[in-house]
């Protein structure tokens, strides 16, 4: 039985920055990557395209699966179709963040896919998004965490007790950033292994 990470976008280099931090709770995670569209989801037609391909993946042996882009593409219809837990990063991210009823806000850099955030998050402080085009930002450590880091402030101004990093590709500076935050930061991906390794144990 394997338990999988399934990356919706389509970079390989990103399934392996991802299964970086996983595999340091759960080791034996399997990463696997869309086999079509971009390499990096920044609006709804893309989340909807991934999320079919999510849905109708191939997962031999699965006992466990983390669906890892942040709008939880597929994830539903997956769930379905498998007799085993799947986890969205949203998802556990959002239950995570909220624990004893605390205040939360999300930080990404997609402005083009608010409307889902804002739909998967339900009862939240809001989501504050970053200045720039994501794809540049992405090229640019430095750049993405001072855009971060200006969110998360925008965040706790506004009464967020704790900022969820929106983002599977976003999983290391969500990393890089706990230490800097005025704010308890909540890493989707470490939430989703966290989510799911309860799951699978039970």
């Amino acid at each position: 039985m394997t338990l999988y990470l399934m990356n919706p976008n389509s970079n390989a280099g990103t399934t392996q920055a991802m299964l970086g931090i996983a595999r340091r709770v759960l080791p034996q995670l399997v990463g696997w990557t869309a086999p079509s569209g971009p390499g990096m989801i920044i609006d709804a037609p893309a989340l909807e395209r991934a999320g079919a391909l999510v849905a109708a993946a191939d997962l031999p042996g699965a006992r466990g699966v983390i669906v890892s882009a942040f709008g939880d593409p597929g994830r539903g219809a997956l769930a379905a179709r498998l007799d085993c837990p799947v986890v969205g990063i949203g998802q556990a991210a959002a239950a995570a963040a909220g624990q004893g009823g605390r205040r939360f806000a999300v930080v990404t850099t997609t402005p083009g896919l608010k409307t889902q955030i804002d739909a998967l998050m339900g009862d939240y402080v809001g989501c504050f998004l970053t200045q720039g085009d994501p794809l540049a930002l992405m090229q640019d450590a430095g750049a993405l965490d001072a855009a971060l880091l200006d969110g998360i402030a925008a965040a706790a101004r506004a009464g967020a007790q704790a900022a969820i990093i929106g983002g599977g590709p976003l999983g290391e500076a969500a990393e890089r950033l706990a230490a800097h935050s005025p704010i308890p930061l909540v890493a989707p991906i470490r939430a989703a292994v966290e989510a799911l390794w309860t799951q699978v144990q039970d």
